[in-house]
């Protein structure tokens, strides 16, 4: 029973980690897309994250429009919760470069399923409010757009039907199973610590 209660904590504690990762990663993909920074849901991921990648921005800088310190905030964060469960689990360490592939995994993994969600929400958000102005419905816009662009100059739409987003799609699920799935095969570690 208590061994079942502590599997519990420590999958509870994987998943509100894996939720602030999730926040962090936004972040991120904010800054890459050039959302807009004065959007109130811009300024309350910033605020929930700038604990965590406040003190990482004064050694690392952005290179562009990468956030390098977000990027390496989620990628420590994910490593640190896979080594905090292995110990409490009674594993031990988990080995370095395991480790090391499980967090890259865990923070691809992150953005990967923002983009996924964000383009549902968009799909639906063009058939029931094309013209939406709410705050949370201009993010997703802002977000999806950078990966939705270059696709679209190739499929242009074919008068009311866009195919993009379904060409998007595809390549979200190919990278998810061959680089993500690669990446958590070969680190070794149990799928959930990874995020999937």
């Amino acid at each position: 029973m208590g061994s079942n209660l502590g599997s519990a904590g420590l999958m509870l504690i994987n998943s509100l980690v894996s939720i602030y990762l999730f926040v962090l990663m936004l972040r991120f993909l904010l800054q890459f897309s050039q959302a807009d920074y004065y959007n109130p849901l811009s300024q309350g991921v910033v605020k929930a994250t700038q604990p965590v990648v406040a003190p990482l921005q004064k050694i690392l800088r952005p290179i562009g429009r990468i956030d390098i310190a977000t990027l390496f905030a989620g990628f420590l964060l994910k490593a640190l919760v896979i080594l905090a469960i292995f110990q409490f689990a009674g594993f031990g360490v988990p080995p370095l470069q395991g480790l090391l592939l499980a967090a890259v995994a865990g923070v691809l993994n992150a953005i990967l399923k923002i983009y996924f969600f964000a383009l549902i929400i968009m799909i639906i958000l063009s058939w029931v409010a094309p013209q939406a102005s709410h705050p949370g419905a201009l993010l997703v816009m802002q977000i999806v757009e950078p990966i939705m662009a270059p696709v679209r100059r190739i499929i242009p739409p074919l008068g009311m039907i866009d195919l993009s987003p379904i060409v998007v799609f595809i390549a979200i699920n190919l990278l998810d199973s061959l680089v993500v799935g690669s990446l958590a095969r070969a680190a070794g570690l149990p799928g959930a610590l990874v995020g999937f």
